[in-house]
């Protein structure tokens, strides 16, 4: 808000163009000294006789505090009446009269007075509340009070007209300033309030509102009220025209109720996880006008949307047709007008990002590829970027990764999706859980320090490398970050980290699986090769089981609802709700704020990822030689002495000590991991029933069982 305009400084040094004068003679006048007025110079005859006016007959006095009252009405001094001010009080005067005048004509006049001291501290209103700094509420409502005040000005010359022609003794002037009475009294206890509250913007149209409702009683004057809160609105009104019409904020003085904090940028969307452009950008302010206090959250989030498809370079104005705001009558009109706004700038917002923007299909994207919805390109990535992944996070070169990603994207059936351009590769430093133990606002059912703790026991067990810290992120651009903001697509991320590591260990236990079947040929049963088997196939059911459950019981049915919600959506507020529900809940169900049973997944996952490793390092290596490609020189031995060689080897792989050792431990470790996953998922099932699917999926039996 750029600073206000000076006052000039011959608005405070000339007070008889402002009607200060008064003030500043008394102020300045010597004790005891006659006050000074303007009628020192046209009637200095009287003044300098030094007649006491109670040294006439009472018809002369009479005609002379008449024609000193005439004066007073307009704050200035006679040659009897004269002006004090009140200490303590700015812009507050007495009127006091010479006390030699007849008792009678003293009462009558004494009457007169307040309206004499509320037309100068309405006066005195209007000429401070008309500086720069004091804001366009306030010059509209001091503007309106001068043209009551001209309207009075013009009362008081018709009376001197009158008083002229010898028509208007004492009691027809006080007869006459009944109308007036009234009305200026009321706007004086107006201004008193606001001059000493110092109100300005809203808080002067409450005080409007509030004076027009305590004066039911008498018409007049609460019609009087209404037409200067009226007057003193349209300055408002037109603030708020432009920003819920515009979405501008036009308010020089700092009066309107909403508040922009210019240093929060939409970039920040895309780069700051905790940003709060979409919800401090714009933001409500204390002191709302009381009128306007049921919508206020409709008004901002109007002009919030208007700005939005500013930014877009959509220059979108609502028709003001039959839609101007006028005033804040009793009718509501104002109300149906600020409502059609809103549903003009919600449904324009709406469809320029779903059509132009295609919001839509961009969630389709992520859906697609950080959920894993088609995985043919992650296989043949996993393959090619193995080599690269196997690495310490601060040794993997994103550019390589990158490189490769693009190249799997290319190979399959990716290709033919523009989209697919839009994913970037990224490597974490961390593992899932310190992620987790660091995102602050996810709603963890269990501490930080449990999950730091948790994971450095299993960083004991298992080296972090690329394989568990990859992740892909996805290039938003504005204003689709509103919805898919950077915290958004943490969430995203850490459902695919999880997905692709699953991914990962299947690979690795179909990778053992499959050394394993060159001991077919081994007929002793009880051997350590046949418990490693049936573990092998223990640990693909747990593994593969999870990876069904997370994407066909949680991921697929609630991205099928989430999009059934967004079909029927009538504002971006609503979808940005939507969308964020949606993650939650994946999140949630994912186990991921689980803790207690997220960390025993993980372990179940680490050691079969120890199993597989152990296997393919204690086993030898064999290689089996089909019948299509013996040499043909026959230098090769027969196919009966090659069989027996290979029986050989096997039977003393099988009696490998060290081997058997392993493959017992394993079993023991993942048994019993596994049983103890069932009274955990039990305990929790009661109050989160879609543990009961996930025991379904993984452990083959119902909770309640």
């Amino acid at each position: 808000m750029d600073p206000a305009p000076a006052t000039p400084r011959w608005n405070l040094e000339r007070p008889y163009l402002t009607g200060r004068f008064h003030q500043t003679a008394a102020a300045a006048q010597a004790p005891g000294s006659k006050p000074f007025s303007l009628d020192s110079f046209s009637r200095g005859a009287g003044a300098s006789t030094g007649s006491v006016i109670g040294s006439f007959a009472a018809s002369v006095q009479e005609l002379l505090v008449i024609d000193d009252l005439l004066s007073a009405l307009v704050g200035i001094e006679g040659r009897y009446i004269s002006i004090k001010r009140v200490r303590g009080k700015e812009g507050y005067v007495v009127f006091q009269i010479d006390s030699s005048m007849d008792l009678a004509l003293q009462e009558r006049t004494r009457e007169i007075f307040p309206l004499c001291e509320d037309y100068v501290l309405v006066s005195q209103f209007v000429e401070s509340r008309s500086h720069f700094k004091n804001g366009l509420v306030n010059h509209a409502l001091a503007a309106a009070l001068r043209a009551f005040l001209l309207d009075y000005q013009a009362m008081v010359a018709q009376l001197e007209h009158q008083f002229r022609l010898g028509r208007l003794s004492l009691q027809g002037l006080w007869f006459f300033c009944q109308r007036m009475t009234s009305s200026l009294n009321a706007l004086a206890v107006l201004v008193e309030k606001a001059t000493s509250n110092n109100t300005s913007g809203s808080a002067t149209l409450n005080l409007l509102q509030s004076q027009a409702k305590a004066m039911g009683g008498d018409s007049a004057v609460r019609s009087l009220l209404e037409k200067m809160t009226e007057y003193a609105s349209a300055a408002y009104l037109r603030m708020l025209e432009r920003w819920v019409y515009e979405g501008v904020i036009d308010d020089p003085y700092g009066e309107f109720f909403i508040a922009e904090n210019k240093s929060l940028q939409k970039e920040s969307l895309t780069q700051d996880y905790d940003a709060k452009y979409w919800q401090q950008r714009y933001s409500l302010k204390e002191g709302i006008p009381s009128f306007l206090t049921n919508v206020a959250a409709i008004i901002l989030t109007t002009g919030k949307y208007l700005n939005v498809m500013r930014e877009c370079g959509h220059n979108v104005q609502v028709s003001l047709e039959n839609s101007k705001l006028m005033s804040f009558g009793s009718n509501h009109q104002y109300l149906e007008c600020i409502k059609s706004a809103y549903d003009f700038a919600s449904g324009e917002l709406l469809t320029l990002m779903k059509d132009k923007y295609d919001l839509i299909g961009k969630l389709r994207s992520l859906k697609r590829y950080l959920l894993l919805d088609q995985g043919d390109f992650l296989v043949h990535f996993m393959d090619i970027a193995r080599e690269e992944l196997t690495k310490k996070p601060e040794e993997i070169s994103a550019e390589k990764l990158q490189s490769l990603l693009d190249i799997a994207l290319r190979s399959t059936a990716a290709a033919s999706d523009p989209t697919h351009e839009e994913l970037i590769c990224c490597v974490e430093r961390s593992s899932l859980l310190k992620k987790l133990a660091t995102l602050k606002d996810l709603d963890c059912a269990c501490p930080a320090d449990k999950l730091a703790a948790a994971d450095v026991d299993q960083s004991m067990q298992l080296s972090i490398t690329g394989l568990e810290t990859f992740c892909l992120s996805n290039k938003v651009q504005w204003p689709l970050s509103l919805v898919i903001s950077r915290k958004a697509l943490t969430k995203y991320q850490l459902i695919f980290r999880l997905l692709f590591h699953c991914k990962h260990v299947s690979r690795q236990l179909c990778s053992a699986w499959q050394i394993q079947q060159v001991f077919r040929s081994v007929k002793i049963l009880g051997t350590p090769i046949l418990r490693s088997s049936i573990l092998c196939r223990s640990m693909l059911k747990f593994v593969n089981s999870l990876l069904h459950y997370l994407t066909f019981e949680v991921l697929e049915p609630n991205w099928h609802l989430m999009h059934d919600r967004l079909q029927t959506a009538r504002s971006i507020d609503e979808v940005i709700q939507i969308h964020d529900f949606f993650l939650q809940k994946c999140l949630k169900e994912c186990l991921l704020l689980s803790p207690e049973l997220l960390v025993k997944v993980e372990k179940l996952k680490a050691l079969c990822l120890q199993y597989a490793t152990s296997i393919q390092l204690l086993m030898p290596s064999i290689e089996v030689t089909n019948s299509e490609n013996k040499s043909k020189s026959g230098k090769s031995r027969s196919r009966t002495n090659k069989s027996q060689d290979r029986d050989q080897q096997l039977k003393l792989t099988s009696e490998n000590v060290i081997m058997s050792e392993s493959i017992l431990k394993f079993e023991a470790a993942f048994n019993s991991e596994l049983q103890s996953l069932a009274p955990t998922l039990s305990n929790s099932s009661h109050a989160e029933p879609y543990l009961t699917h996930l025991a379904q999926c993984i452990l083959g039996v119902r909770i309640d069982q």
